[in-house]
């Protein structure tokens, strides 16, 4: 349990201080610190820590936490590029909300849906740059747009 720990600790630090962009980085950067440990080792540890894979500008990197749109993973950009909605278009069918995003953005802004435990979606499913959210009968067109709207302001 002690090397877990230490293990999760030293991903956190990794993650805080360097821009990993993949799990074979990562992982090569854990051996060098002395784990060596698997690639389905360090998903389930990216998975319990909260660590999710953005899309940035100049490819992909880690994050901790629920990154509110992915504030954290644009540092660094312009503003310009940093206030550029990952959010495109939303539009409905019947109860289905189809949500299109920039390229790589649709797995965490599906994640933070999900995990907004709002009750007016049942759920939702991601490809690269697309949402499918399901909306619970009873909610309307104008309610689903303000819960998106709120959801994708920072």
């Amino acid at each position: 349990m002690k090397e877990r720990d230490d293990r999760l600790q030293t991903i956190r630090e990794l993650i805080e201080t360097d821009e990993v962009g993949s799990q074979n980085e990562l992982v090569s950067k854990l051996r060098e610190r002395g784990y060596n440990i698997t690639q389905a080792t360090l998903s389930r540890d990216l998975r319990r820590l909260g660590i999710n894979k953005v899309a940035t500008g100049y490819g992909y990197k880690y994050v901790l936490g629920t990154p509110h749109l992915y504030n954290a993973a644009l540092e660094g950009e312009s503003a310009n590029k940093r206030h550029r909605a990952p959010v495109m278009s939303v539009d409905f069918s019947g109860n289905f909300a189809v949500i299109k995003t920039r390229n790589g953005y649709a797995t965490g802004l599906a994640y933070d849906i999900d995990m907004s435990h709002s009750a007016l979606i049942l759920g939702t499913i991601a490809g690269a740059d697309t949402v499918f959210a399901i909306i619970r009968e009873g909610v309307s067109r104008e309610q689903a747009t303000r819960f998106f709207e709120a959801l994708s302001e920072y």
